[in-house]
């Protein structure tokens, strides 16, 4: 099960990913793009760290990333003159 975490600790983990992992986020949102299309975050959360025997809270900080990202690119540009 995924666990709420703070802004700064989720940060942090979001910041050691590449270093602990040796791949980038990219290389990771590739992977979920890839994988078996689970929709609830903990069933990818929990597939990502069986998969690639990550730690659990690195698996839920790189789900929990990729939903925010994939939500803000959701959410439509300003057009010029703010309609």
């Amino acid at each position: 099960m995924a666990v709420t975490r703070s802004s700064e600790t989720h940060a942090k983990l979001i910041e050691r990913i590449p270093k602990v992992t040796g791949q980038g986020l990219h290389e990771w949102f590739t992977a979920i793009d890839k994988g078996p299309g689970l929709l609830k975050l903990s069933d990818r959360s929990n597939w990502l760290a069986d998969e690639y025997d990550l730690p659990q809270w690195y698996a839920d900080a790189i789900v929990t990333e990729y939903d925010r990202r994939r939500r803000d690119r959701s959410i439509p540009a300003p057009r010029p003159g703010g309609h």
